[in-house]
């Protein structure tokens, strides 16, 4: 048996025979290789050395953008739905069988034009009866007049003829208006609906005949957060559009503010009108509508990729000479991709889109591309993170 000294020996003979094998082939491998070129960024042949940035001192690629000076539009936007400026639904007053229709589905009526005639032969009649009743109470009157200055009728006579009269005009009055009752007419300009009666239709009091709408003008009604509320004011202008209509826009303007906010949903009733001459559009049609609350001129704006988010204050890494350099900065209103940015830059400052996880203050880098800013954009009354609205 060999001794526990012995096997000592033969197991570390065997370890340094492996480590000596491995250190053989491993210089084998890097002989047949030949040496290891230096480190160069991926995707930028011929990137130059420097200070700090990747591993090696080479520049690391970035996407970068321009800071653009740009208008901004100060707004706030919600969805709303188009009214009549005036709509009714028109129902007789009396029971009666129908006996004339004077328009067509659809069709533009006047103010004042019949629309629906009930049969009126009754009610006629009863007209007829009392204003020959009116009739004989004016020429009892005279007489009794006549008699009275003669002496030979007493004032009580002559005042109870006069009464008569009035009772018969009261008659008259009230034949009138039960007549009156049989014609329904327009009492607005607009147009009306489709009907579902025709001549002949028994209906009762209440029933409905056919709507009228007047859209010539129409109302906007939508509603806004409360936050909104010290910004709105009457006779403001709004941007209109609708997705039946794409590409097209229409202006409002704002008509009323309700007083009471509603304390379901923390939001304010607001109320526009605008101009629909050509018919264009319809009551019930879900419109977008756009608040224009101030219009700003040359406003810094970045992509909102540029922006880093820290504990203190936000920052970006602007490139100045060919090094991307950490600057912070205040933001303000965010839309549309776009930061809104109001001290730390200036108009046409290179900063750096994507990349940044990588770069430290100073550290090299090579722009490979950007993303284009527009021209002009619009921002809604929000803060970006980091900042608060102006």
């Amino acid at each position: 048996m060999p001794s526990k000294k012995h096997r000592s020996w033969v197991l570390l003979v065997a370890i340094l025979g492996l480590l000596g094998l491995a250190y053989w082939a491993y210089s084998a491998f890097r002989g047949a290789s030949g040496p290891m070129p230096p480190a160069t960024t991926s995707g930028a042949p011929g990137a130059k050395p420097g200070a700090g940035g990747s591993p090696g001192g080479f520049a690391l690629p970035v996407e970068t953008a321009r800071v653009l000076a740009a208008n901004l539009a100060l707004d706030a936007t919600a969805v709303g739905s188009l009214r009549s400026n005036e709509s009714v639904v028109l129902r007789p007053e009396t029971a009666g069988r129908i006996s004339s229709i004077n328009f067509k589905d659809g069709s533009a009526v006047a103010k004042g034009a019949l629309l629906v005639g009930l049969d009126s032969a009754t009610q006629s009649a009863e007209f007829d009866q009392a204003k020959a009743n009116l009739g004989l109470a004016q020429v009892n009157l005279q007489r009794s007049r006549e008699l009275f200055e003669k002496k030979f009728v007493s004032q009580q006579a002559l005042d109870n003829v006069e009464a008569g009269l009035k009772v018969q005009m009261a008659a008259l009055a009230l034949a009138q208006a039960k007549l009156d009752k049989t014609r329904i007419k327009a009492p607005f300009s607009g147009v009306v609906g489709i009907r579902n009666v025709s001549v002949g239709d028994y209906v009762k009091e209440g029933q409905e005949l056919i709507n009228l709408e007047d859209i010539g003008t129409l109302k906007i009604d939508f509603r806004l957060p409360e936050s909104y509320l010290g910004q709105l004011k009457p006779g403001q202008t709004i941007e209109v559009s609708t997705d039946a209509l794409p590409g097209q826009q229409f202006e409002a303007v704002l008509d009323a503010i309700n007083p009471l906010v509603d304390t379901g949903g923390r939001a304010i009733s607001c109320r526009a009108h605008l101009s629909n001459a050509d018919g264009r559009l319809r009551p019930g049609m879900f419109v977008r509508v756009r608040l224009i609350f101030e219009q700003r001129s040359k406003v810094l704006l970045v992509p909102e990729q540029a922006i880093v988010p820290d504990t203190k204050t936000p920052f970006v890494f602007r490139v100045v000479e060919g090094k991307a350099m950490r600057v912070p900065v205040v933001t303000g209103l965010r839309r549309n991709a776009q930061v809104e940015i109001v001290e730390g830059l200036k108009a046409d400052d290179e900063v750096v889109t994507a990349g940044q996880m990588k770069l430290r203050d100073g550290a090299p880098v090579m722009a490979i591309g950007g993303q284009p800013a527009p021209a002009a954009l619009s921002a809604a009354v929000a803060p970006a993170p980091g900042g608060t609205a102006k």
